[in-house]
């Protein structure tokens, strides 16, 4: 039977999230003595031996945060040698970690759901995954807090990533089935990403371009990706097809097809042929036309279930301040032909 394709476009949600903040936790003190087996023992080693219900990074974290002591004295490093006779206490609490895989209130704008999947329009300014500085109010909380079954998936059934200023589609799996099979589809490309990008300076030449170019951690800065030469840094290969929408002599509209999926690969790739995505500062682009984070959005997004089979095609307009830029440098562009 020949497969069908079914479309959805979409206008972004407003939603507006309250805060919210978690119970105290309850600290448990358990006393520290260093026997003689465990002199000239790191620290995490010999806790790991004597609170040996808990989790080796666990204990780590804890030492990090100054929950532990040894004779009267708080000791921040984990590889910390022990001697036979220290005396001292370890605070056990949850620490920010140990609390990341929680659910909470979920305000997600949801553009299509079966058993097997979801696709959401992740608004600009939501980390996907807990990490250092961002341990709640993510993306995967709010899988959490909408999807009981995502408790049984690997990071909610996320099964790719947008950078935290980055607005769009994302596909998530509910199933550990659904998701190694996305997981493989988007390895093998079959997963298709299109991006509207709004950069600055007039686009000149031919509207279509592909940029062929391997990106890797930049050598100057270790914060950043760059365009590398594979002789001489590390890196990977890298694809983006470019293709221009709409011009203005302050910059122009461009939509943007990865055929790879490397870290900031259409910010590093767009600022190497001289156009750097409006209020992008880490690649060299400015705060302007009303833009306070980087001008890219995830506007289409094409699959195929992985278990009707069906060709699945969800497209979504950009964000009212995305829109508004266009309309403040006299972008006009006619998303039913995109």
């Amino acid at each position: 039977m020949k497969n069908s394709t079914f479309i959805i476009s979409v206008t972004p949600q407003v939603i507006d999230a309250d805060g919210f903040d978690d119970a105290a936790a309850e600290v448990e003190i358990r006393p520290l003595f260093i026997g003689e087996e465990h002199h000239g023992c790191r620290l995490d080693r010999a806790l790991a031996t004597m609170a040996p219900e808990f989790s080796r990074s666990y204990l780590q974290q804890l030492v990090a945060l100054g929950a532990v002591t040894l004779n009267e004295q708080t000791v921040l490093k984990p590889a910390h040698k022990v001697k036979a006779g220290d005396r001292g206490a370890i605070a056990l609490r949850p620490t920010p970690q140990s609390q990341a895989f929680k659910a909470e209130p979920s305000t997600l704008d949801v553009v299509y759901q079966d058993d097997d999947l979801l696709v959401i329009n992740k608004p600009a300014g939501l980390v996907v995954h807990p990490a250092p500085g961002n341990w709640n109010g993510t993306l995967m909380n709010q899988l959490l807090g909408l999807d009981v079954k995502a408790f049984d998936l690997p990071r909610a059934g996320i099964v790719h990533r947008l950078d935290k200023d980055t607005s769009g589609l994302m596909v998530v799996a509910r199933t550990r089935r659904v998701m190694d099979a996305l997981v493989q589809a988007i390895a093998e490309r079959s997963v298709k990403r299109q991006y509207l990008a709004l950069a600055h300076a007039q686009w000149r030449g031919a509207a279509q371009r592909q940029v062929d170019a391997p990106i890797g951690r930049d050598p100057k800065n270790r914060l950043r990706m760059a365009v590398v030469d594979l002789a001489l840094h590390p890196g990977k290969p890298a694809r983006t097809d470019f293709e221009l929408l709409a011009n203005a002599p302050a910059g122009c509209l461009v939509k943007c097809t990865l055929h790879t999926g490397r870290t900031h690969q259409i910010r590093v790739h767009m600022a190497s042929i001289g156009h750097p995505l409006v209020a992008d500062a880490l690649y060299g682009g400015a705060r302007t036309a009303g833009m306070q984070h980087q001008a890219l959005h995830a506007a289409r997004l094409a699959l195929m279930h992985p278990v009707t089979r069906q060709q699945l095609v969800f497209e979504c307009a950009p964000p009212a301040d995305f829109s508004a830029a266009l309309d403040t440098w006299g972008l006009g562009y006619n998303w039913a032909s995109f």
